[in-house]
């Protein structure tokens, strides 16, 4: 997320020019006509990309937290300070 004003910068220079706008629109073109022409794998195939991380980011939220570990030493702790005057 850190790095989505410079993605958007960079992609913002990139489409000023026809050459790259026209690369770009043709490689979403033909990956649009790919995922047509494979319908139930390529679908099948986004969503397991889409659907894996949302599950392990959702899990990973989710989970509970560990307790804190207890101080091992605090049982030798005295009532009150031996330094003190």
């Amino acid at each position: 997320m850190a790095y989505l004003g410079t993605i958007l910068f960079a992609l913002f220079f990139l489409f000023l020019s026809s050459k790259s706008r026209a690369f770009i629109g043709g490689a979403f073109d033909a990956a649009g006509d790919l995922m047509a022409k494979w319908a139930p794998f390529s679908y099948l195939a986004v969503g397991i990309i889409v659907l894996i991380p949302t599950v392990a980011a959702l899990l990973l939220i989710k989970w509970p937290q560990a307790p804190e570990p207890e101080n091992p030493l605090a049982r030798y702790k005295a009532a009150e300070d031996v330094m003190e005057d």
